[in-house]
């Protein structure tokens, strides 16, 4: 989809639409609104007086132009309240708008900037918005049904129109790579794990990296084993595909070290291993490397912003199936960083991988680092699907991180991190265990964790509850979400311009 700017009267478009906003409250048309509405003979005014259009968030009208205006069709989406708009608002309401003109079998829009200049929004903020909100709200996954739906138009072009062409495009331009790094890592947890094993996890990985301009290394079986990794060597080995840890590095300034370190969690299935998961909804494990494809997703769209700053993503990727060479519960395995780990349950796996994972970057001496990983039921229990569960060793570090995803709108809420639960991983046999008792699950998981990074500022994000969602709403599609991308990105962004 091309997403490009314009300026000009939107009343002359030649697109098959044209998307105006109305405000819940107001009285009458406004800006472009109001132009399309003189055209059409004070249609728009008629309706709002009617009660017809109430301007409430997402509301959709549609009016035939028949011939007053070179548009087949005018579109009134109502924004909400006007003190209550926010760039997010925007985002979903153009997701919403596109999604319905498609499915009328638009194939290009002209729009004009969505709350550009109301409760404290800029041009730039508003016209980003619209193009992650588009991209992202139009995003299908379609490549495994054989038959082809019979209106299978999609929209080509979305034009929005501004009063500054030049300034606009420098907005559209980063929405799009965002956008677009957020959509690929879909893409990756939508995929079945026939079709993304962590071979092919690793093999995305090597694509990008040549296209974008990263290094990449992809360890294999061999030198994890040689490099100490016992985590993620345990947990692979009752699968008959052999483990990847994968690292991409960015480099944005002439300095050697990791600003950033971008750690995610790479399950590409998860059966449960011998503490076998129930076989309802055990479909939905394609979707456990969600973590490492967010990393891979935000540092894809950092080489193509190139901040000034050090990036660099490990993602250690594995399945964990049951068979005659799987982890049992009961073995005692050693982490990278030396501590041993008494496997009580190998469904918590995912914190074994990633204590590999976090030791390593610690080891190179990253300055921070980040962690996203569908790492526990008990964290959707406690949120559900709304927002993330935050957790951390370094305050200022977690508000800014917060601060990024409320602004991309990518919610997360900080949950404590109490010594007290780090009583609840004692092992009697080895320096840890790996699961604690039920209660406080997503906490106790996050201690585990923290073992394993030192003094090192970190943030653990738990995206068990974000990473997909069942229903469509917004510019969410049904499957994986793309969360945390766009929370990474604007937290490195915000980092570099220190």
């Amino acid at each position: 989809m091309e997403i490009k700017a314009a300026t000009g009267d939107i009343t002359k478009s030649k697109a098959g639409a044209i998307l105006v906003t109305h405000y819940e409250g107001v009285k009458s048309p406004e800006g472009e609104a109001a132009a399309a509405d003189k055209v059409l003979g004070g249609a728009i005014t008629n309706l709002i007086k009617q009660g017809a259009i109430k301007g409430k968030l997402n509301e959709i009208t549609v009016l035939y132009s028949l011939g007053k205006l070179p548009a087949e069709r005018v579109v009134i989406i109502g924004l909400g309240k006007k003190k209550e708009l926010t760039a997010d608002k925007i985002r979903g309401a153009t997701a919403e708008s596109c999604r319905y003109l498609r499915g009328k079998g638009a194939t290009d829009i002209a729009a004009v900037a969505m709350g550009a200049g109301v409760n404290g929004l800029n041009s730039d903020e508003a016209i980003r918005a619209m193009t992650e909100g588009a991209l992202l709200g139009l995003y299908t996954f379609k490549r495994h049904i054989t038959k082809k739906e019979d209106d299978n138009k999609e929209i080509n072009t979305l034009t929005i129109y501004v009063a500054n062409k030049s300034q606009a495009e420098k907005a559209i331009a980063p929405g799009q790579v965002v956008a677009e790094a957020a959509n690929w890592a879909r893409d990756m947890v939508n995929e079945p794990s026939n079709f993304m094993t962590p071979g092919d996890m690793a093999a995305e990985a090597k694509q990008m990296a040549k296209k974008y301009g990263l290094k990449v290394e992809v360890f294999e079986k061999e030198k994890i084993k040689e490099m100490g990794m016992g985590g993620l060597i345990g947990v692979s080995q009752g699968s008959q595909q052999p483990p990847k840890f994968i690292v991409l590095t960015y480099k944005g300034r002439s300095a050697d070290g990791i600003d950033v370190a971008l750690v995610g969690k790479g399950l590409t299935f998860d059966s449960g291993g011998i503490s076998i998961k129930p076989s309802e909804h055990m479909e939905d494990m394609k979707g456990d490397m969600a973590g490492g494809a967010s990393m891979m997703g935000a540092i894809r769209a950092i080489a193509q912003l190139k901040p000034e700053i050090n990036v660099t993503a490990f993602i250690p990727a594995t399945e964990n199936m049951p068979s005659g060479s799987a982890q049992k519960p009961g073995d005692i395995i050693t982490a990278m960083n030396g501590k041993t780990i008494e496997v009580i349950n190998t469904d918590a796996e995912g914190r074994l991988i990633l204590a590999d994972a976090l030791s390593y970057a610690t080891k190179l001496g990253a300055k921070m680092i980040i962690d996203a990983a569908t790492l526990t039921g008990a964290c959707q229990v406690a949120l559900g699907n709304v927002c993330s569960g935050a957790f951390t060793n370094n305050q200022p570090m977690l508000d800014k991180v917060i601060a990024a995803g409320k602004e991309v709108g990518e919610p997360a809420w900080q949950m404590p991190m109490f010594e007290e639960y780090k009583e609840l991983n004692k092992s009697d046999f080895a320096d840890i265990k790996n699961s604690g008792t039920r209660y406080g699950g997503a906490i106790t998981a996050a201690k585990f964790l923290e073992e394993f990074v030192d003094k090192t500022p970190w943030v653990h994000l738990d995206i068990a509850g974000t990473y997909d969602t069942d229903k469509e709403k917004g510019y969410q599609i049904k499957g994986a979400t793309g969360v945390p991308v766009r929370t990474l990105v604007s937290f490195v962004l915000s980092q570099a311009k220190k």
